[in-house]
């Protein structure tokens, strides 16, 4: 039984049965799970001290980058220090006692639904886009209509006493673990990935050459995204990962050629790479 309290509390966006639940008890099982409705209140969780963690997805392998999260991050005074892949299994869940061919409705989040498509077709079923998996869940159960199942995890199906009648998918979910306090690691003790968001200055190829030195000191970037700022055409932040530390002098020296050609520079955490990353190189 996890202990009770504030540091102890990790918090997660969505109800008890999300994919989110799952990543905190796989990667904190010590940790005791704070649902919250929106990603806004789970980063609001840790800010306000309510929770020393959350854990907040990031990307997935099929759906590719979750909404809003890159927008959130940089403004909500956290850092990040770890990261979690999460195995998501779809399932098909119903009331007890429905069947496949009595099925006309599947609710679910709308990158779940994406992800099965193709099931939804071959079933003939009409998607209805809900806030997330597991509250989709709860609802069937609630309603109780045998015409009507949700795309969702194993444990949905066993917190809602819900009938599993098909496995509907497979993806991996990337999750980062945020925290109010930087906790960097010891570049000596094994991989490592840095968080980084920036802004260009406004001159022709300015990009390219902030970019530039990450390829001459041998820095590999594992990841780099652009996106609006404020809702203008204006302004764009871009987000990246990278391997490496910045104690290690070919990130430093990596970082300060970035810096002379960006108008802000923010580190949002940095942190050891998972096992998953390592395993799939």
């Amino acid at each position: 039984m996890a202990e009770s309290g504030p540091q102890n509390t990790i918090a997660f966006q969505g109800v008890p049965g999300a994919y989110s639940h799952l990543a905190c008890r796989e990667a904190m099982p010590g940790m005791e799970p704070l649902p919250c409705q929106t990603f806004e209140a789970a980063f609001g969780a840790v800010a306000e001290g309510r929770a020393s963690r959350a854990m907040i997805p990031i990307e997935n392998s099929v759906a590719g980058r979750v909404a809003d999260i890159h927008h959130l991050m940089p403004s909500s005074g956290l850092f990040i220090v770890g990261e979690h892949f999460q195995p998501v299994n779809h399932y098909l869940l119903a009331p007890r006692g429905a069947t496949l061919s009595g099925l006309r409705v599947v609710h679910s989040h709308a990158q779940a639904l994406g992800q099965c498509r193709r099931l939804i077709q071959e079933l003939g079923l009409k998607a209805v886009v809900e806030v997330d998996t597991a509250g989709a869940a709860r609802d069937v159960a609630a309603a109780g209509d045998p015409a009507h199942a949700a795309l969702a995890s194993e444990l949905a199906a066993e917190l809602n006493d819900l009938e599993i009648l098909r496995h509907a998918g497979a993806t991996v979910t990337r999750f980062l673990i945020l925290s109010r306090t930087r906790s960097d690691p010891d570049a000596a003790n094994g991989p490592t990935v840095t968080t980084f968001v920036f802004t260009v200055r406004n001159v022709p190829g300015a990009l390219y050459k902030a970019m530039g030195g990450f390829a001459t000191n041998g820095v590999n970037m594992i990841k780099l995204e652009s996106y609006m700022l404020e809702g203008t055409f204006l302004a764009t932040q871009f987000y990246a990962d990278i391997e490496g530390h910045p104690a290690q002098r070919p990130v430093q020296l990596a970082f300060e050629e970035l810096e002379f050609f960006t108008s802000t520079t923010k580190v949002l955490g940095v942190y050891p790479a998972h096992p998953f990353r390592i395993e799939n190189a």
